[in-house]
Order: C-alpha cells, then structure tokens, then sequence
C-alpha cells in the first residue's frame, strides 16, 4: 500500500495519514496550558492521538488537575485547533483524568523550559 492510498482528504486536501498526525502534532504544540507557559503536548496533557485514512482525528488528553478552571471549556478550544488542520474531517476531544497527568508525562523540553532540570 503506497502513502497514498492511506489519505486523509477534506478540501481537495489529501493528506497522507502519518503526515496527518505530524501535523496535528505540530498544531497541538500551539496549544497553551492556561496555567503553566508550556504546551499541552510537551506538557504531557495529550494521551492518545489517533488519525484515521478517512480524516477523523481523536485525542485523549487531561489537564495539570480535575480543579482546572478551564476544565469545561478546553477541550472544545482544542478541537477548534484540530479543525484548523488540513486534512482533519472530524475532530474529536476526549478529556480524562485517569491516570492522574503528572511531571513525569512531560518532555525533557518542557522539564528544560521550566527549570526542572
């Protein structure tokens, strides 16, 4: 099976899957933790990514706790971004708190940003 043949197409835009997911990646990044100046991918607030050939993306992700004033409202704020991915069809966000996020789940970057290391 060629990379084309596994597309993701909305638009007229096709993109292969795996490209797909880098790119949802790279918007994830753009993305900030109200609270902490780090984003919610290298933060390790992001879970579970799936893109699928037909476009559908699905994120599972958390926040740095269940009292997050943004609790409500982020994850919708999260699927717009997704929507503004080309190639992306149908964006869905998942939010969970098990297991619980904690400083472990973040990047060496995101340790490095914040003077952890």
């Amino acid at each position: 099976m060629s990379d084309w043949q596994s597309v993701a197409e909305a638009g007229g835009v096709r993109v292969p899957v795996e490209q797909l997911r880098q790119n949802v990646v790279e918007v994830l990044r753009t993305v900030f933790d109200p609270e902490i100046p780090v984003n919610i991918y290298d933060l390790g607030l992001i879970y579970d990514l799936q893109a699928d050939e037909a476009g559908k993306v699905t994120v599972q992700m958390t926040l740095t706790a269940p009292g997050c004033p943004v609790a409500q409202t982020f994850p919708g704020e999260v699927e717009g971004k997704l929507y503004t991915v080309p190639g992306v069809t149908e964006a869905i966000v998942d939010l969970v708190w098990d297991p619980p996020w904690d400083q472990e789940r973040m990047t060496e970057a995101a340790k490095l940003q914040l003077g952890l290391l």
